[in-house]
């Protein structure tokens, strides 16, 4: 019987059953608990504002500097007029604010009260005062605003720069009208540049923020302000769980300077820069894609007195490093004309410091961002003419290579028929031999950076040279 059990057995299990998959255990994180926000709503809705502003003419005039995607707008721009209703030529909007001072101080967004005709404050006790702008940041979308006013709630200011994704946050505001409305969440992410939105480090979080809530205060669950809510990313016209909010550290700094002298004072070095890819860091021999590339250089700017060439990367400011040319933008912008700034560079495989004396900027300057990488198959699918004495004359440049025709992969990545090469890596190409002479000097398979220039801006581009050498066409 007992051979007879084994050989049943046998017959049900013919096989082994597989190894379980070796799953590693870790303690297990406590659990997280939403935090009770009733305390904080009742200890800081003093210090919150609704602000109603009129603007007189039917254009909306509160042009902000900064040039959005399409799907991300500023939240009271949102609200649209009712089906079948006309605009008048009197146009009122409803925003928010939070007090910074008991004598009537008020942080808010630029295009809140940019342009606006007329300004009216609500406090939480429902007394109303005007509303006096002092002035408006529109590179930040900070706007500041004054009422005469005693005895008000100062809000309590926090640090943004100790937030974190998954921290607890909450807004207070008044979308639509609706005073005093809280909306909760989390932060998605910290240090978000959004497309267009120049050179914030905008927190990004899934709090509700709807028309009427641009300019409220974001908290943290300690009750702090940490944040002003500026826009959304929709596309349906609402909320869709992306909102984003100036770190309050960079709002403070900009709200100081518009209470001080009614403006912002940026420095700059008379540079513009683009994003390093890891195409673009082969190119340039670098282990890692970060820093800003300098891809123009203003030849009466500061940049060019201290040495910096088109073509260097810079990785460091002051001895702090850059990961994106966004960094580099912020941190020249927020220093002071006049001093003396290290900038750590690389150029042509070998680091060098350079130092810079920072001037007063005039007017923004733009970064500009990359192609992707460009898989050119069996040839670079270019055909280049050189430039006349009058051609160059017309456009202003000492030289560079006309495309007379991009077909293929590179006509798919954006390369047009006009479009100028200027340089290849950070050598000048001004005749074709130049071009082809540049590149047999690089390893088929490996990338190169064109400097191509449309429209008067420049732009490197990381292009892969195919596997087999190069040769002219003729």
């Amino acid at each position: 019987m007992l051979a007879l059990a084994g050989l049943l057995g046998a017959c049900a299990s013919p096989s082994s059953p597989p190894d379980p998959i070796a799953v590693v255990s870790a303690p297990s994180a406590p659990a997280a608990s939403a935090p009770a926000f009733s305390s904080l709503v009742a200890s800081r809705s003093a210090s919150i504002v609704d602000i109603s502003t009129l603007r007189i003419g039917g254009a909306d005039d509160r042009a902000v500097e900064l040039e959005l995607a399409p799907e991300l707008d500023f939240a009271d721009r949102l609200a649209s007029p009712l089906p079948g209703s006309v605009r008048l030529s009197q146009t009122r909007d409803l925003a928010s604010g939070v007090i910074l001072t008991s004598d009537g101080l008020i942080l808010t967004s630029a295009h809140v009260v940019a342009g606006a005709d007329e300004a009216q404050v609500r406090l939480d006790d429902g007394r109303r005062f005007p509303g006096r702008v002092v002035g408006i940041d529109r590179r930040t979308d900070v706007g500041l605003m004054k009422i005469d006013a005693s005895g008000l709630a100062p809000a309590v200011i926090g640090d943004s720069t100790g937030l974190a994704p998954g921290d607890w946050v909450a807004a207070i505001g008044a979308p639509f009208g609706f005073h005093g409305s809280v909306t909760a969440g989390v932060v998605s992410a910290v240090d978000r540049y959004v497309a267009g939105g120049g050179e914030v480090p905008y927190i990004q979080t899934d709090v509700a923020i709807n028309p009427g809530s641009s300019g409220s205060p974001l908290f943290n669950s300690r009750g702090e302000v940490v944040g002003i809510n500026s826009m959304i990313y929709s596309g349906s016209g609402g909320y869709m769980g992306l909102s984003f909010a100036v770190p309050i550290n960079l709002a403070m700094k900009i709200a100081g300077q518009l209470k001080s002298t009614g403006r912002v004072q940026r420095a700059r070095i008379g540079a513009d820069f683009q994003e390093m890819t890891p195409a673009l860091a082969q190119s340039f021999s670098l282990k890692q894609a970060a820093g800003a590339l300098v891809v123009g250089v203003d030849p009466n700017g500061p940049a060019r007195s201290a040495g910096l060439l088109r073509g260097d990367v810079v990785t460091a400011f002051d001895g702090k490093p850059i990961v994106r040319s966004t960094d580099l933008q912020q941190r020249i912008s927020q220093g002071r004309p006049g001093s003396r700034s290290a900038l750590e560079v690389w150029r042509r495989g070998a680091a060098r410091t350079l130092w810079v004396v920072l001037s007063e900027e005039p007017a923004p300057r733009s970064i500009l961002r990359p192609s992707v990488a460009v898989e050119w198959g069996d040839g670079l699918g270019l055909s280049l003419g050189e430039l006349s004495s009058s051609q160059r004359l017309q456009l202003g440049i000492d030289g560079g290579l006309m495309v007379r025709e991009a077909a293929g992969a590179a006509r798919s990545e954006g390369i047009r028929a006009g479009d100028l090469i200027v340089a290849v890596n950070d050598t000048r190409v001004e005749r074709i031999e130049d071009f082809q002479r540049s590149l047999s000097a690089v390893a088929p398979g490996r990338s190169v950076a064109l400097l191509v220039m449309r429209d008067r801006r420049l732009a490197y581009v990381p292009v892969r040279l195919p596997e087999r050498a190069l040769k002219p066409a003729n």
